[in-house]
């Protein structure tokens, strides 16, 4: 409860009291104090604005008004601290509008989907993009960037009737913040699998990327000399660990699945000793360490893979593998790259988590804003900052701000700026 505001609660005794059992007079102890938790649910206040207007005493037609701030939306209900909850709710906390549109409802609330999906899509087209828009630029000041994709069904809706749907992917990139860099985490909604997507995405990005064993990624790593692509071993290991799961650790003690799952935990294992270490001196330890122990996973793979059905289960796991060499190779001769691609993984797994709530998303235009929503999200929880705080503070600041040239005010909203840092803060600990 350390950080959450406090009100005091007094328990003292009268004065008649005290002089009945004092007569002689008392003095005050230091006082026993005890805490509990205290909830206000929801509060929803009306913001009535009333714009003051001055007219000449003389009547000679001069009338004045009072400035007003300027609105998250023109002649609609919508503050940015409403926009920034129900935003919040649904991008942080998988909360599907449907189920905030209910809980509106029992404070008395009308607030249609149609209204809130209007907002948000809105709120992330032509405010939060400009947030967006400067993290990709950021992302490339990284040397490493993590990417994965996941499909997403998105729904084409005529005449208030599903038309379609179609299975569409939402791509994430996660850099790997080194000194002078900050965690960014960034969502691409695109409507295929193509290679075009992260071509476009990473066209003026120079350094590694880590990814699992899509060839897109090694196509693109082939058409360009400053761009390399790094392997994932946990993806190599997984088929075997699958195995041993199937057919328990018993019936899986001294097979190839068992070797070959103990040859990649080793290689991991030792690697993670070097976590502390500058890149320079981890490149030195993998290559005096696990170079030869890669190599010789490698040959083992390769003639194990003689021995078995090509088509079977290990077979496959051991052509993964194979197929794979030169990109999970990459790590052993850069210091920079990990051996995993867990940070896309994990980047990537509160999208997989809403998802199984609202199963689609139902317009091209709400995958979009779902993309840069999940975008701003993830990168403020990376950066510890409070979700909510932080897109209200955006909310109110950006419409203020539509008619500048001159877009440097972006910089001063990004989450890791003294300023949101400040005004934003997680309460949130990490152990």
């Amino acid at each position: 409860m350390a950080g959450l505001p406090a009100r005091i609660i007094e328990h003292t005794l009268s004065e008649e009291e005290l002089a009945a059992r004092f007569p002689d007079g008392y003095k005050e102890l230091p006082e026993e104090v005890y805490k509990r938790l205290h909830i206000i649910p929801e509060t929803f206040i009306v913001d009535e604005h009333h714009v003051h207007v001055y007219a000449s005493r003389n009547n000679d037609g001069t009338i004045l008004k009072a400035p007003r701030p300027k609105d998250l939306f023109r002649n609609s209900i919508a503050t940015p601290a409403l926009v920034a909850s129900i935003i919040n709710g649904k991008y942080t906390n998988a909360l599907p509008l449907e189920r905030q549109a209910k809980a509106f409802k029992t404070n008395g609330i009308q607030l249609s989907t149609n209204t809130m999906a209007n907002w948000v899509i809105k709120s992330a087209d032509e405010y939060l993009s400009l947030i967006y828009d400067r993290l990709h630029e950021r992302i490339y000041d990284s040397k490493v960037i993590h990417a994965d994709e996941t499909p997403v069904k998105v729904m084409r809706i005529e005449h208030s009737k599903i038309k379609n749907v179609k299975k569409t992917y939402m791509w994430v990139y996660r850099n790997r913040p080194l000194r002078g860099t900050h965690p960014i985490v960034l969502f691409d909604w695109q409507p295929s699998r193509h290679s075009e997507h992260p071509r476009e995405f990473l066209k003026t990005f120079s350094g590694t990327v880590v990814t699992d064993g899509y060839q897109v990624y090694h196509k693109l790593a082939k058409e360009r000399r400053d761009l390399k692509v790094a392997g994932c071993w946990v993806h190599a290991r997984r088929p075997f660990a699958e195995f041993i799961k199937s057919v328990g650790q018993d019936t899986a003690k001294g097979s190839v699945a068992q070797e070959a799952y103990s040859m990649i935990t080793e290689i991991m294992h030792i690697d993670n000793t070097f976590d502390d270490l500058s890149a320079t001196d981890r490149k030195k330890q993998r290559q005096l360490i696990l170079s030869e122990k890669v190599d010789a996973y490698f040959a083992w793979a390769k003639q194990k893979y003689s021995q078995v059905t090509h088509n079977s289960t290990i077979g496959k796991a051991l052509a993964y593998s194979i197929n794979q060499e030169d990109y999970l190779r990459v790590f052993l001769s850069d210091g920079h790259v990990p051996m995993d691609n867990n940070y896309a993984e994990q980047a990537i797994r509160p999208f997989t988590i809403g998802r199984k709530n609202f199963v689609m998303i139902e317009s091209s235009n709400g995958a979009k804003a779902s993309a840069i929503l999940y975008s701003l999200v993830e990168t403020a929880k990376a950066n510890r900052i409070n979700t909510f705080e932080y897109f209200n503070l955006l909310l109110t600041e950006i419409p203020q701000h539509m008619d500048d040239r001159d877009l440097r005010f972006i910089d001063d909203l990004l989450p890791w700026s003294p300023r949101v840092q400040k005004e934003c803060p997680s309460r949130y600990k990490k152990s």
